[in-house]
């Protein structure tokens, strides 16, 4: 391709609207357009690497027994009351009406669709495993669209569905996924984690997410060290420490503590260690039927709730703190809620430690009162839950190996998920086992973000000049750029390697663009390609080029004569090291 032919609307300004770096240069090298809040159109740049990467994800598929299948966006909403989904999957499904007024939704994944094809056209265990996927738009109504791809109302992302006999076949599949994606993401240049994860809105009881390590990332990633424990700080289970253990059981004790409403306050007040404490917050609870309930929920004072364990082990669809008006039609103080002497009706939720607790201090019920000395192995108050709800963090006991826990941070850009029989048991899509037995279909889904991905790639790859893609995923390979286009001499010789390296298959932009070196080398920067050759000077003088490589810096010069076939070893070398 020539330079003068590409639709590439760079942008020398950085965009106010961007915060990330991946944000800033798709805009800045003119690899996206916004269309709307969250919306996205992708230019030509932009979408040959999305092309690339859309490649690379259908070869692993094809390579795992995958069959490329398209299904609709619009999908009725019969089918996601079937499932059950229709009502609690939340706002961000985008509900739409047709000109029947029949209900639909534009598709933010497609267990359903999927599902209800193989119950019309599975019919024996021989038929099975199935694993179809596609590459299509996707669309959820973002609350806070932000970080331009990464978090968008409209996106392309590769969605694949196993369908087996047993669990036994989908621990085989979900394997072949699970190395297929580190196939994919190492291919892309990544370097990422596979880190267990909550299932969240799709279902199921087993899922890993594959995270792109990243300072901007929208997810905290614990890990450890000394063992393979990874896990999103959703999900990461935190080792019980109860405090108190071995001390004699004291008297419980009122206390004064005026104006003392947060933990800091009391623990300042009082003399007590946070952790000798136990803090109580009041939720209201929205449950799948839409109706609500109030709740006491119980954790250690230095300890944060983790919200999705905590909504996970309720089964309900959304959590919100109470009001101080409705903390008080529990007969509760705000600011002093405490387990002693709740009401009956109320129910309380309690961390793995708050049981184990000996002598700790808890709210009193009443303003400016706190009690010391509680223990609900005495029975001063009563739990009807105890679950694992605190928010690891760094520091915290590995819960595999008991080594400290550590922190970083990455962005989700693919998720595999144990289904089960989650939809095909809703959805009544059911085979004929060898012994004349009809038998749900156990399944799992698999998804990749191809926008996400090539964000991702531009947040770990990229310098103060702008892009540096690796090799597999570059828009173009090669960059040509002659110092002179009025020299005779730099044209033609410029031409010649540039029709050389197009018939050896290397994807090359000849810039013939009449403008200053100093704008191709910088517009070169900008959009990323991974070797430049510059003729110049040196071409005229000795029968040399200069060959760049972006990502370490490097310069070589190369005799005009060996050109091609270095060009051509060098792009397949990077390629086979993902550089």
């Amino acid at each position: 391709m020539r330079m003068s032919q590409i639709y590439a609307p760079t942008l020398r300004e950085t965009p106010a609207e961007a915060e990330i770096v991946s944000h800033q240069l798709m805009l800045k090298a003119g690899l996206i357009h916004k269309v709307a809040m969250g919306i996205y159109s992708f230019m030509p740049l932009g979408w040959r690497t999305m092309k690339k990467i859309m490649d690379i994800i259908r070869e692993e598929m094809d390579a795992v027994a995958g069959q490329e299948l398209f299904m609709p966006t619009a999908q009725p909403a019969e089918l996601w009351h079937e499932s059950g989904r229709w009502q609690i999957y939340g706002a961000e499904l985008w509900r739409l009406k047709d000109r029947y007024d029949r209900e639909f939704c534009l598709a933010p994944t497609h267990e359903e669709v999927i599902t209800s094809h193989l119950r019309q056209d599975i019919r024996s265990y021989k038929q099975l495993p199935q694993r179809p996927y596609q590459i299509q738009t996707k669309f959820r109504d973002e609350r806070r669209p932000r970080f331009g791809v990464m978090r968008s109302r409209e996106f392309i992302m590769k969605d694949m569905y196993s369908f087996d006999l047993d669990e036994a076949g989908l621990d085989v599949s979900y394997e072949l996924l699970h190395q297929a994606y580190t196939n994919i993401f190492s291919r892309c240049g990544l370097t990422f984690r596979p880190v267990e994860a909550d299932s969240g809105a799709i279902g199921g009881s087993g899922s890993h997410e594959f995270m792109a390590l990243a300072n901007t990332g929208e997810s905290a990633v614990i890990y450890c060290s000394s063992c393979d424990f990874a896990a999103t700080d959703e999900i990461a289970a935190v080792v019980p420490e109860p405090t108190g253990i071995g001390e004699e059981l004291k008297e419980v004790v009122d206390v004064e503590t005026p104006n003392c409403k947060t933990v800091e306050d009391v623990a300042k007040y009082l003399g007590v260690p946070c952790d000798r404490m136990v803090k109580t917050m009041c939720y209201k609870v929205i449950h799948k039927d839409e109706s609500t309930e109030l709740i006491l929920v119980l954790i250690r004072g230095d300890r944060q709730i983790n919200e999705v364990k905590l909504l996970n082990t309720l089964d309900c669809l959304e959590l919100v703190f109470a009001t101080e008006d409705e903390v008080r039609t529990i007969g509760m103080e705000p600011g002093y809620c405490g387990p002693i002497g709740l009401q009956e009706g109320v129910r309380v939720v309690a961390d793995l430690e708050v049981p184990k607790m000996v002598n700790h201090e808890c709210g009193g019920g009443r303003k400016d009162f706190h009690k010391l000395n509680a223990n609900y192995s005495r029975g001063d108050y009563r739990i009807d839950v105890v679950s694992d709800i605190s928010l690891s963090e760094a520091g915290f006991p590995c819960p595999k190996c008991n080594a400290p826990l550590e922190m970083t941070r990455g962005i989700e850009v693919g998720q595999i998920f144990k289904l089960f029989t989650k939809y095909s048991d809703a959805l009544g899509a059911n085979y004929i086992d060898e012994n004349g037995k009809e038998q749900p279909m156990v399944m799992g889904c698999y998804g990749i973000g191809v926008g996400r991905t090539m964000a991702a790639i531009i947040e770990q790859h990229h310098d103060d000049y702008g892009i540096i893609w690796p090799m597999a995923v570059a828009p173009y390979q090669v960059s040509i750029v002659p110092v002179n286009t009025k020299d005779e001499f730099l044209v033609n010789e410029s031409e010649k390697l540039y029709q050389e390296l197009l018939k050896r298959g290397i994807q090359v932009v000849l810039d013939d663009r009449k403008e200053r070196p100093g704008v191709k080398f910088n517009d070169a920067e900008l959009l990323g390609f991974p070797i430049r050759i510059t003729l110049g000077k040196k071409t005229q003088e000795n029968g040399t080029a200069e060959v760049k490589i972006r990502r370490s810096g490097d310069v070589i010069e190369i005799p005009l004569s060996e050109l091609t076939d270095k060009i051509c070893t060098m792009a397949a070398d990077m390629i086979s090291k993902n550089m």
